[in-house]
């Protein structure tokens, strides 16, 4: 299979790895990008995880709530610029309120959906691509909800209020007050916008994350040339560090680096004298597995594919 200077390109910006160690992965997967972070991460050519840390689209992330239903919602558009834009924000505010009114999370239902100015909310987009004169698109949305209880919104550095680049909610179950509630998932949320949990607890997260994870780590323990018993146990110690880290509930919560989410939420109900369970999450980060344009990396990538 072939592969372009744009896979080059995203490779090194997923793996973090060296651009000539990128073509050279690409080389032996005979252009399947996939096969190539993974063979980079055996190696231990790519760097750390940065999962968005690159983000590719400017735009903004939306969040709102009504009761207990909450949604974020991310809209791009070509430049930062445009994310300042009055209008752009206006349209990205109502387009998340408009969104709390959309059964699931379908992108396309909510772009039918009415508009507050009239008209659908294509119908706005439309006319705000048309008179600020750059794409915009709406992204992606996602809804929680609690029979009771509280859905907490948090920004992380909001650019105007419940707009910016970092979006969280929290959904908590509970009969406990509003307050303590409060209180609670806005430190979750903080916590949800600097650890990036990829699902609430490791039963979720997702299989063929976890498979690439296994495949990779046997390629490790197969390097170490310990015996066969010993490299399972090494795989199977790999995958348990990995669910850790990776699920909200099992991952160390910052405040105190120390203690198990979990436990932080057991233990504000224990003083709530109720109970409280994280029900759900959601992080939106702006831009997230959308490839950033950069011409002069661009440039940079082509002459050495072309080397």
């Amino acid at each position: 299979m072939a592969y372009t200077a744009a896979d080059v390109k995203n490779l090194r910006e997923r793996t973090g790895a060296g651009m000539m160690d990128c073509k050279k992965a690409l080389d032996e997967s005979n252009g399947d990008i996939e096969a190539a972070v993974d063979a980079l991460r055996a190696k231990g050519l790519a760097a750390a995880a940065k999962k968005s840390s690159r983000t590719a689209a400017e735009g903004l992330v939306g969040v709102a709530v009504t009761g207990t239903k909450g949604v974020a919602v991310e809209v791009n558009s070509e430049t930062d610029f445009v994310a300042k834009n009055e209008q752009f924000q206006d349209f990205v505010r109502k387009t998340t309120e408009v969104a709390l009114g959309v059964a699931g999370d379908d992108v396309e239902a909510l772009k039918a959906a009415d508009y507050p100015n009239g008209g659908s909310v294509a119908d706005a987009l439309t006319n705000n691509v048309a008179t600020i004169g750059e794409n915009q698109q709406v992204r992606r949305m996602k809804t929680v909800e609690v029979s009771q209880g509280l859905i907490v919104p948090y920004m992380h550095n909001a650019a105007a209020p419940n707009l910016g680049k970092i979006g969280v909610l929290v959904a908590l179950e509970s009969d406990a007050s509003a307050e303590v509630l409060e209180g609670l998932g806005k430190q979750i949320a903080m916590h949800i916008a600097a650890a990036f949990p990829l699902a609430l607890n490791a039963d979720d997260l997702d299989a063929e994350l976890i498979e690439r994870e296994r495949k990779i780590a046997k390629e490790k323990a197969a390097e170490s040339g310990k015996p066969e018993n010993v490299q399972e146990k090494m795989v199977e110690g790999a995958i348990a560090k990995y669910a850790k880290e990776n699920a909200l509930l099992s991952q160390v919560f910052v405040m105190d680096n120390k203690t198990p989410v979990q436990q932080v939420v057991d233990q504000a109900g224990k003083e709530a004298g109720t109970k409280i369970v994280l029900k759900d999450f959601v992080r939106f980060q702006l831009g997230e597995g959308i490839e950033k344009e950069e011409s002069d990396f661009a440039a940079e990538v082509a002459a050495a594919v072309a080397g």
